[in-house]
């Protein structure tokens, strides 16, 4: 068994993530992170994954960083989500630059103190598609970074896990089946209101991966995308 630091946001892909690193029989530690993003109340959920998992959960209070990330629509609210998906490297203005790199510093620095074997983060095959800080190329830097910056304190086998960076959404949503994911209880819209939105990128991709998976999407939306 090994100790983990697994990223979890409460969305679909981490919370999935999460329940796969359990079954496998690690011991795992969630991670949260409030880098001020207007949806924040997916936390709640990282906390509900948490709970059933046996898990500890802790959330990373950064919001006063995220304050200066202007330009994004997750974290800057002069800027509106856009509707439905966007394409383009490096253009989407859902995009928070080096997000992913601030989330594992931090996750790394956590798995010092716990003598924790490994960090894990939940991105997908297509985030290194539109996110730079989400390649193959970023991450293996990334672990050879923290091996060099954490060398002599943190575990000495310390490794950085993608488990899902070779799956698309709808395989994200038949490993959680599999895994009895209750997907009520994961969180993806963007724009954090009382319900799914059904028209942001995220909810695009949501309803998506339920349809291409060939499962019944359980989600309370605000109404029907279109």
């Amino acid at each position: 068994m090994s100790r983990v630091i697994a990223i979890v946001s409460g969305g679909m892909d981490s919370v999935t993530m999460a329940h796969q690193l359990k079954e496998q029989g690690n011991e795992v530690h969630l991670l949260s992170v409030d880098y001020g993003q207007r949806h924040r109340k997916e936390h709640d959920f990282a906390a509900a994954a948490a709970e059933r998992l046996g898990a500890a959960h802790r959330i990373a209070d950064l919001s006063a960083v995220g304050a200066m990330f202007r330009g994004s629509s997750l974290t800057d609210p002069t800027v509106d989500v856009p509707e439905q998906t966007w394409e383009g490297f490096g253009e989407s203005p859902n995009i928070v630059p080096n997000r992913n790199a601030l989330l594992l510093a931090v996750a790394f620095a956590i798995a010092v103190v716990e003598k924790a074997e490994a960090v894990a983060i939940g991105i997908m095959a297509g985030d290194a598609t539109s996110v730079p800080d989400s390649t193959p190329a970023f991450l293996d830097s990334f672990i050879a970074m923290e091996r060099l910056a954490t060398k002599g304190y943190a575990h000495p086998d310390l490794d950085l896990l993608a488990p899902l960076a070779g799956l698309q959404k709808s395989d994200v949503v038949v490993l959680g089946e599999e895994l009895r994911v209750p997907w009520t209880q994961t969180w993806t819209c963007l724009r954090g209101g009382e319900v799914h939105c059904a028209r942001c990128a995220a909810c695009w991709e949501r309803q998506e991966a339920f349809a291409e998976a060939g499962v019944d999407d359980p989600t309370a939306y605000q109404r029907n995308r279109g």
